[in-house]
């Protein structure tokens, strides 16, 4: 950390921004009605022995809301890459025709659109307890610099508001995005 009250402030700032992106990022990943790419982010495909990410073995193209086609650039690796869905959490069977897999997303059902709320609203904590911690970091190093008499008292109070304020404004903005993603959830 540095050692003015400025810089502590705007890097505490970066770091609770970081935390709202990502906390965003994990709300894409989150299943809606539609397919999307960022729903396959998280898919691992063993290939000659090492986990590598579906989107570098594959093509991915959306022809309906629901259907994905999935076309391995290796042919070889089609049966990794379909037991890879299989055994994802999107719970899907795609269908092998040869050069491409399809894959046909279930319809949501009521109980999982419930589910992937309770995840969006743990993903959401989890974004919440980052940008606390950020907030725990600034505040010691701000702290430390009125015990070690490098600014006022004043001044630090001033600074520990200004990051109270700083704190709540991104937390309000992890609470918009999981309210957007509950609606998008909820909508059929």
């Amino acid at each position: 950390m540095s050692d003015d009250p400025a810089s502590i402030l705007k890097d505490a700032k970066a770091k609770m921004s970081k935390s709202v992106d990502v906390t965003r990022e994990e709300f894409t990943s989150i299943r809606t009605g539609r397919a999307t790419a960022a729903m396959f982010q998280g898919i691992t495909v063993e290939y000659y022995g090492a986990p590598t990410p579906l989107n570098q073995l594959a093509s991915l193209q959306f022809p309906e809301a629901r259907t994905v086609i999935v076309t391995p650039y290796d042919k070889s690796a089609m049966g990794q890459v379909e037991s890879a869905l299989r055994d994802s959490d999107l719970g899907v069977n795609p269908t092998n025709n040869g050069d491409t897999l399809r894959v046909v997303l279930p319809a949501l059902t009521e109980e999982r659109r419930r589910d992937y709320v309770k995840l969006a609203r743990t993903k959401a904590e989890d974004g919440r307890v980052a940008v606390r911690g950020s907030r725990g970091n600034a505040k010691k190093a701000l702290e430390k610099l009125v015990k070690d008499k490098e600014i006022g008292e004043d001044e630090g109070n001033r600074a520990e508001k200004e990051l109270e304020s700083v704190t709540k404004s991104y937390i309000e903005q992890i609470d918009e995005s999981l309210g957007h993603k509950e609606t998008e959830l909820e909508t059929i």
